[in-house]
This record gives structure tokens, C-alpha cells and sequence, in this order.
């Protein structure tokens, strides 16, 4: 039965705002980069030297564009799977906007200070919290039948995908704290939960 806190509120709006913020928060990676054209031209740097020179920043916006989008993706898929949304909901929502909002300003110290023990840890322990809250996010909507459009809608692969990116998130935290030059590197673990979750799961859908 359904509750009269989740009856009448769609996640349309909830969903449309924070497709919002994310697409700001794309744009503001790509800003440090568009401010430099004009410094660099009035130096009359030559482009590829400029390209060069700049390189940090340019991995910073790349990688930081790649982790938006697929936190955003993530996301999508998540309230595919709702039809109303909970003041639990909503308030997990606003704190992964957070960290997507936060996001564009650890990139810019990485651009700039690229493997130093503050910048690493910031910019991984934001993506951390953001993943974090994703993975609330996919608790709530598999414990709440007032929220979940179905029963069964997040299925045991797609619990595990999320709690096992946390864990290779927090080992990337771990591994940053020790050895800051390989903080970046150790993102790459997040290729593995996916395929953990795949093998010890018979399901189709995550």
C-alpha cells in the first residue's frame, strides 16, 4: 500500500533538476581550459606547445568529464527505476548533486598541482562520497516498495556493482594516502567491480 508521504511525488522534477546540475558542472570543467586561449594567444605560444604545457589540466578535465558521466548515467538508471520519490530519497539526491557540484574544483587543484597528497585525496574522496550516495541511492529504491516502480527492480548484480565500487573506491583513497602519484592510477580499479558482480551473479540486468 502506498503511503501518502510518496503517493503524489513524482521524481520527474527531482530527475529534471539534477540533470541540471550535472550538465553545469560539465561546463564548469571545460571553463580553466577556454581561459587560457586568450592568455596563451597574447603570449603567441604555439598551440601544440600550449596543448603540452598544459597537459595536467587537460587530463584532469578528461577524467573528470569520464567520472560525471558515468556517475550520471549511474544515476539515470537508478530513477528509471522510480516512480515516487521519499524525503530519504530526495535528501540522498542532493548530497550526490553535492559532490557532482564539488566536483569541477578538485579537478582545477589537480590541473594545477597534479599528484600532491591534498589534491589526490580531495579529488578521490570526492568521487568516493559521490559513489557513496549512489550506492544509498540504489538501497533505497531496492528497500522501499513505495519508491521502486517494481518489485525486483534493483537486482542483487546491480546492489553489488555499487557496494563493490565504494570498496575499490575507499582501496584508491587508501592507495593515494600512501603513494600519491598512483592515486590516479588506482581509479582503474573501478573497472573491476562490474565484472566481480557479473561472475558471482546470474542475473542479466545490474
Amino acid at each position: 500500500m502506498e503511503s501518502s508521504g510518496t503517493r503524489t511525488k513524482s521524481p520527474e522534477r527531482l530527475v529534471f533538476f539534477s540533470d541540471a546540475v550535472v550538465a553545469i558542472a560539465l561546463t564548469l570543467l571545460v571553463l580553466p581550459l577556454t581561459d587560457l586561449v586568450p592568455e596563451l594567444a597574447a603570449e603567441h605560444q604555439d598551440a601544440t606547445d600550449a596543448v603540452l604545457e598544459h597537459w595536467n589540466q587537460i587530463f584532469s578535465f578528461v577524467l573528470s568529464f569520464v567520472v560525471i558521466g558515468r556517475m550520471w548515467w549511474g544515476h539515470h538508471r537508478i530513477f528509471e527505476e522510480v516512480r515516487a520519490y521519499s524525503g530519504a530519497l530526495a535528501l540522498t539526491n542532493f548530497c550526490w548533486l553535492f559532490t557532482i557540484a564539488v566536483l569541477p574544483f578538485p579537478t582545477e587543484l589537480t590541473g594545477q598541482y597534479g599528484t600532491d597528497r591534498f589534491t589526490t585525496l580531495f579529488y578521490i574522496g570526492t568521487i568516493l562520497a559521490s559513489s557513496a550516495c549512489q550506492m544509498v541511492l540504489v538501497l533505497i529504491v531496492r528497500r522501499d516498495p513505495n519508491v521502486a516502480v517494481r518489485e525486483g527492480a534493483v537486482t542483487d548484480r546491480w546492489l553489488a556493482n555499487n557496494v563493490l565500487s565504494v570498496v575499490a573506491l575507499a582501496i584508491a583513497f587508501v592507495i593515494g594516502a600512501i603513494r600519491p602519484a598512483w592515486g590516479y592510477y588506482a581509479l582503474l580499479l573501478l573497472i573491476v567491480p562490474p565484472m566481480i558482480a557479473r561472475r558471482f551473479s546470474g542475473r542479466d540486468d545490474d
